[in-house]
C-alpha cells in the first residue's frame, strides 16, 4: 500500500458502477473515488432506451443521478475515457489519455455488449443493436422515418422495441428461432400470452425460423429467412443476446467463466479487484444454478453491496431477483427464477392480459410473475423471501387472500438457501 488517502477506482458508469460509488460514501469511505466511463455523457439509465423510443430524447436518456450529486459526494468523474489495462503488480489503472491511476481497489462494472451474428449484410446501415444511448438515438431517428421494422430475436428488448414501434403505426415483424418469444425466461404458458399480446395488436411473429441474409445496397432493404421468405425492412433491430465485457478482467488474471466470477460480496479471484452488474457470474440463493442476472435492479443492488464491502462493511448480495418489462401499456414483473421441473401454477382469475403465475419447487415458491398485477406480486414477495411452504391449490384459488397468506409466512424464520455449486465463494 502507498502513503496518502486510499483510492478506489470504478470502471463503468453503469447502474452497478454508480451504485458502488454512492455506496462507498454512504458507508463512510473518505478517500478518493474515481468513476471512469468510455461514454462521453453523464451515466444514464438503460431500461428507458427500449421503452420510449418514439418520445423526445429527454424521455429515454435519463441520468442515473444529477451531475451535482457526483460533486457533492466527492466522486471524480472521468468520462470519454477508456481503460486500456490493469497492472496487477503495481495496482495501476492505465487510461487511453496517457494517465495511470494508482488504486487500492478496482470495481469492474463493464457490463455486456450486444451480439451481432455473422450474417451477410450485417454491416448495412439500418441493421442495429440496442445497448446504449447512441444506439437508441440512431434507432429513434430511423423509426421516425417510418418503413417496416424487423426485430431479430424475441427477447425483452426486442419485444419492447416491437411494441413501441407498433404503437407508433410501424409495420413490425419479430423473428424468433424458438417456438415462442420469451419461452426461456417465462415458460411456454406465459410466453404464449405475451406473444398474443403482440399479435393481437398487429405484430407479425415468425417462429422456428432464422435470418440468413440482410439485403440491400448501402442500407438494409429486406431480410431473408431460412424458409426462403423475403421480408421488407427499412430498419432491423438485432436482439439475440450479449457478451459480457470481461477483457480487462481476463488480462488482469481474474477468473472468468461466461462472465467475471464473483462471490456474494462482489469479490473476484484477485483480492484488490471487485466486479458487479451484468458482467458478473455468481451463485445466488434464489438462482437454481450459478449465472448472470442481466437486469437493472440486480445491477444496482449488487453494485451497492460491492461498494459497501470496499468501504469495509461485511455484507452480501442476496436480494430476490426482480425485473420488469413494459409492452403495449402493460407491465410484466417477475420475482425469482424457475428451473426445469418446477410446478407451474396459474391463478384462476388470470386473463389474457392480466395474469398472475407461480412456479413451485419442493412446496415453496421459486418464482412469481404477473402482468398488470403489481399489488398481488408485492403481496407474495415475502412468501419467496422466507421460503414458506405453500399449497398449489391455495395459490391457484381466486378466493385465497394472498396478503393474509404472506403475513402468516412472516412469522417463520427465513429458509436457509444454499448457494448453487460452481461459483466463487471466497
Amino acid at each position: 500500500m502507498r502513503d496518502g488517502p486510499e483510492h478506489h477506482v470504478i470502471i463503468g458508469g453503469s447502474a452497478a458502477g454508480v451504485a458502488a460509488a454512492l455506496a462507498l460514501r454512504e458507508h463512510g469511505f473518505t478517500g478518493r473515488v474515481t468513476l471512469i466511463d468510455a461514454g462521453g455523457e453523464l451515466p444514464y439509465e438503460r431500461p428507458p432506451l427500449s421503452k420510449a423510443l418514439t418520445a423526445e430524447e429527454a424521455d429515454f436518456v435519463i441520468p442515473i443521478v444529477p451531475a451535482e450529486v457526483y460533486a457533492q459526494q466527492g466522486i471524480e468523474l472521468s468520462l470519454a475515457t477508456r481503460v486500456l489495462a490493469l497492472d496487477p503488480e503495481r495496482r495501476l489503472v492505465v487510461l487511453d489519455d496517457g494517465r495511470t491511476l494508482q488504486a487500492d481497489h478496482v470495481l469492474l462494472a463493464t457490463g455486456a455488449s450486444a451480439l451481432m451474428p455473422e450474417i451477410p449484410g450485417a454491416n448495412l446501415a439500418g441493421v442495429l443493436t440496442l445497448r446504449d444511448a447512441h444506439d437508441a438515438r440512431e434507432l429513434a431517428a430511423r423509426l421516425r422515418q417510418r418503413g417496416p421494422l424487423v426485430v431479430v430475436g424475441g427477447g425483452f428488448i426486442g419485444l419492447e422495441v416491437a411494441a413501441v414501434a407498433r404503437e407508433a403505426g410501424t409495420e413490425v415483424t419479430v423473428i424468433e428461432q424458438a417456438s415462442c418469444p420469451l419461452e426461456r425466461p417465462l415458460g411456454p404458458q406465459l410466453a404464449a400470452r405475451i406473444t398474443r399480446l403482440h399479435t393481437n395488436r398487429g405484430v407479425t411473429v415468425r417462429t422456428r425460423v432464422s435470418v440468413t441474409e440482410f439485403c440491400g445496397e448501402a442500407s438494409v432493404e429486406s431480410v431473408r429467412l431460412s424458409d426462403g421468405a423475403l421480408l421488407p425492412a427499412a430498419t432491423v433491430v438485432v436482439g439475440v443476446g450479449v457478451r459480457p465485457n470481461t477483457d480487462l478482467a481476463e488480462r488482469a488474471g481474474v477468473t472468468c467463466s461466461h462472465g467475471i466470477v464473483v462471490n456474494g460480496q462482489g469479490r473476484t479471484s484477485v483480492p484488490w479487484i471487485f466486479a458487479a452488474g451484468d458482467v458478473t457470474r455468481h451463485s445466488h440463493p434464489f438462482l437454481p444454478a450459478p449465472g448472470r442476472i442481466e437486469h437493472w435492479d440486480n445491477a444496482q443492488k449488487q453494485g451497492a453491496v460491492a461498494g459497501a464491502v470496499m468501504a469495509g462493511r461485511d455484507l452480501a448480495h442476496t436480494d430476490l431477483p426482480y425485473f420488469y418489462s413494459e409492452q403495449f401499456g402493460r407491465t410484466l414483473q417477475m420475482y425469482g427464477r424457475f428451473a426445469s421441473g418446477d410446478t407451474f401454477v396459474l391463478r384462476e382469475d388470470s386473463t389474457e392480459e392480466r395474469f398472475l403465475a407461480f412456479w413451485l419447487r419442493d412446496g415453496r415458491i421459486a418464482a412469481a410473475a404477473g402482468l398488470d398485477r403489481p399489488k398481488d406480486l408485492r403481496s407474495v414477495r415475502p412468501l419467496l423471501e422466507v421460503g414458506a411452504s405453500v399449497d398449489a391449490q391455495d395459490l391457484a384459488s381466486a378466493g385465497t387472500n394472498l396478503r393474509a397468506l404472506a403475513k402468516s409466512a412472516n412469522a417463520f424464520k427465513p429458509l436457509e438457501r444454499p448457494l448453487a455449486a460452481g461459483s466463487a465463494s471466497g
